[in-house]
């Protein structure tokens, strides 16, 4: 990628007036999107817990901004040009390869430091557009703090945020010190700090900041934010007890119930299983003043998947297709694993819609095994010899028992005993599960095909990999004879039977 020299944006900066003194600024913070609800509910592990920053002295120096927000507004125009700008700056650092790269280079080869002397919103949109790679955001969020003028609170809010993206407490609670450090906190901030903390799974650290706030005369009492944090924390930690005693916490402070709070607690039922109380909190919003939106719906969507609801499932699906367009792939997994576990009319149609909505790059072998056991159960063989191939192409490996007897179902059911050696046979080269049935099951097929030669073949098979002789071993075989009349081979078995202390079956004597 070709890179402009340093200086190549003063040209459009004169000539849009951006870079001349007389031209009205526009310093006002910008709504930074708090990450701490998120639609996600399963919980995070634990990480070591960074000690919390303890609360700020209200009574300590702080440094002032370098701009007033009563500034007035850039003019449309102009605010249009920095964003495209400042587009182009975000749109050359995802670029970048690998996983920490250094985005010094392009923020000083497309001019990033005029672009903040222009304005300090430069840095917080850019912030914004680098949240899909929250370790880039933080190198450049680091870089812009050697730059004039210094960050604003909103900027370090915005950090806080992308570090907690980053399942980063530590660098999030260094962040925390170093604004408060520099101006006088405000709920924002400390509403990012328990984010990060949440995130993280740091319920006691979490819960620690969240007194800090309390304590904290410059701030005021904790928002809405601030609770619905705590509830999401205690609903991905399963602490339903503690997630309703914080709701209660909300409503006793006076502080409406917002979108978030509902989408926590919905979250939060969801991951303990509790369906009737999920659908209860989805009914109160449906008849009350906050309606759902499209994170509500993909919530129930998945508790529905999750709880085998398919009909409300399909339900929460076209109502989220209606509020969001598309649902992602997420969701369309979770659909699919709930049409492969629970029996459904018209079931295999609705998966392989489902499939034709996934990538090349989708791909998952907890789905690819409940493809193949789906198919089998519905006895469609080629379905399930294509989603077989792929999982062994992929060395996927089999160890569920209930699998392979799907599988063995399947072929037996076809009548096919060919199909089933070769997929024996290549079952044993991947390694997959092996069990007993696997061989009886050819034995039972050979024999009723009157191929006595090769029935006796799987017995070896069976000792080499170490599956002993059981007395349904020694039945089959005594039924594979006596079906082609040959029952002095077939008094032969019964006599192995005997010897290996099985006896003799009921109703059945030498004859």
């Amino acid at each position: 990628m070709s890179r402009r020299p340093p200086c190549s944006l003063f040209p459009l900066l004169r000539r849009r007036g951006l870079h001349d003194s007389t031209t009205p600024r526009s310093f006002a913070s910008v709504s930074v999107p708090p990450d701490a609800i998120p639609s996600t509910s399963s919980p995070c592990p634990p990480h070591s817990q960074p000690p919390p920053p303890p609360p700020p002295d209200p009574s300590g120096s702080r440094r002032t901004a370098s701009w007033s927000p009563t500034s007035p507004p850039l003019p449309p125009f102009t605010e249009s040009q920095l964003r495209a700008a400042v587009s182009s700056v975000a749109a050359a650092l995802l670029a970048l390869p690998g996983p920490d790269p250094d985005p010094v280079p392009v923020l000083h080869g497309n001019s990033f430091p005029v672009l903040l002397a222009v304005s300090p919103l430069a840095s917080l949109q850019l912030l914004s557009q680098l949240r899909s790679r929250p370790g880039l955001g933080l190198a450049v969020f680091s870089f812009r703090r050697g730059l004039s003028p210094p960050p604003t609170l909103g900027e370090f809010t915005l950090a806080i945020s992308l570090a907690s993206r980053a399942r980063d407490p530590a660098a999030a609670a260094a962040l925390f010190t170093a604004a408060a450090a520099a101006h006088s906190p405000d709920q924002g901030l400390y509403n990012a700090l328990m984010a990060a903390y949440m995130h993280s799974g740091l319920i006691d650290t979490c819960l620690s900041t969240f007194n800090a706030l309390e304590r904290d005369s410059r701030c005021g009492p904790p928002n809405v934010d601030s609770y619905n944090i705590l509830i999401a924390l205690f609903g991905r930690s399963l602490l339903v007890d503690h997630m309703e005693a914080m709701l209660g916490s909300l409503d006793a402070s006076g502080h409406p119930r917002t979108i978030g709070t509902y989408n926590a607690i919905i979250a939060g039922y969801l991951t303990a299983w509790m369906w009737d109380k999920m659908e209860a909190v989805f009914q109160e919003m449906v008849s009350g003043h906050v309606a759902p939106d499209a994170t509500t719906h993909l919530l129930m969507l998945r508790g529905y998947a999750h709880a085998g609801m398919i009909c409300k499932m399909e339900q929460a699906y076209e109502r989220a297709c209606k509020h969001a367009g598309k649902v992602d792939n997420v969701h369309i997994r979770a659909m699919l694993c709930a049409y492969c576990k629970f029996d459904h009319a018209d079931r295999i149609q609705k998966i392989e819609e489902l499939l034709q909505r996934l990538g090349p790059n989708d791909y998952r072998p907890w789905l690819n095994v409940l493809l193949i056991r789906v198919y089998a159960k519905e006895g469609l063989v080629e379905g399930m010899e294509m989603q077989i191939a792929e999982a062994l192409d992929r060395n996927i490996i089999v160890n569920t028992v209930q699998v392979m007897r799907s599988i063995i179902t399947s072929y037996f059911q076809l009548d096919s005993v060919d199909k089933l050696a070769y997929f024996v046979q290549r079952a044993e080269e991947a390694g997959w599960k092996l069990c007993r049935s696997l061989y009886h099951c050819k034995m039972v097929m050979y024999g009723k095909h009157h191929r006595l030669e090769e029935m006796h073949g799987v017995l070896d098979e069976m000792e080499s990999f170490k599956f002993d002789r059981t007395k349904k071993t020694f039945w089959i075989m005594h039924k594979a004879y006596v079906s082609c009349g040959r029952r002095t081979e077939a008094n032969t078995i019964l006599g192995m039977m005997w010897k290996h202390g099985f006896g003799l079956p009921r109703n059945i004597s030498l004859q």
